[in-house]
């Protein structure tokens, strides 16, 4: 153990706390002393001790009293009680493990036996905590699992698919011209890459998850994103027949228009993927999507489409594998770039009714 048991001392007679106190302190444990059982339930809740030996017998509140307060208060129901009392009748020892207590040291006090039983329940009491964080452990290696699992039967289809289609084109027509050729060879390391930065996004979002992902911030032109984006995803926009708006001061961006953030390009770049694809899809066809930039006690960037979230999502639009009527949803984009706004210091929101359409609003610093 990297610090000493602290071990909370309840007893309303003095010597009987110098005799406690000089037996556990000579023993290399901390203590805390409390006098009556209000003292004793103030401290539980401010320090949290390891143990607690409680005197049975004290005025206006007693130890069986304070025990029951202890187990039905969620901050300190966790903490061991070894009761300390004269009472040795198997009624009131019956009551107090009934209460929540886990042995008895009766008075006087015969210092081995109080050392064997303080040690034996702190060892038990670790233990536990240790086989706990193990169980968490394992229940966050489970989550992992099934998260990349979702990746591997949805996410990842889409490239591979690329990768073993144009393979075969190229193995099973020898004569094809240079230039298909080459769009062939490209198709297969654009889906590679595609691939890989599908996994290396998955684990950073699982880093953010567990609050392990360091941020590494640089001024980062959205606009350059935005159009790599669109442009990465003129099949779908050409086949709903919408049209894509980018906005900056209240007027179609100008070539060459710079709209800086402070984030990181990758982070930026997979955020809003997952919400104009979002947006795309989401949209009626032949309809507008609107990107707006503009900058208050923040960035903000705006995308509005015309279809409206569905009512049964819309209070957990941003929760983890919440999708409705998508055959190839993963549930994992409007989630993902909840984190990735949140690691970057921002923040992010949906505005949507049937009237009016869906609006997500990002906020990054300036």
């Amino acid at each position: 153990m990297n610090k000493k048991p602290l071990i909370l001392i309840v007893d309303d007679t003095l010597k009987n706390i110098q005799v406690l106190g000089s037996i556990l302190l000579e023993h290399e444990y901390e203590i805390h002393v409390a006098q009556d059982g209000q003292q004793a339930l103030d401290a539980a809740d401010n320090i949290n001790p390891d143990l607690i030996l409680l005197d049975v017998i004290m005025p206006i509140l007693d130890g069986f009293e304070t025990c029951r307060r202890l187990k039905n208060n969620a901050k300190t129901k966790h903490i061991p009680v070894i009761f300390l009392t004269a009472k040795t009748a198997d009624e009131d020892m019956l009551k107090g493990f009934e209460l929540g207590g886990i042995d008895y040291v009766t008075k006087p006090f015969n210092s081995v036996i109080l050392l064997a039983r303080v040690n034996t329940h702190l060892n038990l009491k670790f233990a536990y905590e240790k086989l706990k964080s193990q169980k968490e452990a394992l229940e966050k290696a489970e989550a992992l699992r099934k998260n990349v699992e979702h990746i591997i039967q949805h996410d990842l289809k889409s490239p591979l698919n690329g990768i073993i289609t144009f393979s075969d084109l190229l193995m099973e027509e020898p004569n094809l011209k240079p230039e298909f050729k080459k769009i062939a060879f490209n198709q297969i390391s654009n889906s590679g890459h595609q691939m890989l930065n599908m996994l290396n996004r998955f684990f950073d979002v699982y880093k953010m998850e567990i609050g392990q992902y360091h941020c590494l911030p640089i001024l980062v032109n959205i606009i350059d994103i935005i159009e790599k984006i669109i442009f990465n995803s003129k099949y779908l926009i050409e086949l709903k027949k919408l049209t894509v708006d980018i906005i900056y001061c209240g007027k179609p961006i100008a070539e060459n228009t710079k709209f800086t953030v402070l984030g990181e390009e990758t982070l930026c770049y997979s955020m809003l993927d997952n919400l104009l694809k979002n947006a795309v899809e989401a949209s009626p066809k032949t309809e507008h999507i609107t990107i707006t930039l503009s900058e208050e006690d923040a960035k903000i960037i705006s995308i509005h489409n015309k279809g409206a979230v569905p009512k049964a999502i819309q209070n957990n639009f941003f929760d983890k594998y919440t999708t409705l009527n998508k055959s190839n949803g993963t549930g994992l984009g409007t989630y993902s770039a909840k984190l990735m706004a949140e690691a970057q210091g921002g923040t992010i929101q949906l505005e949507t009714s049937e009237e009016i359409g869906t609006t997500i609003i990002i906020r990054l610093p300036i």
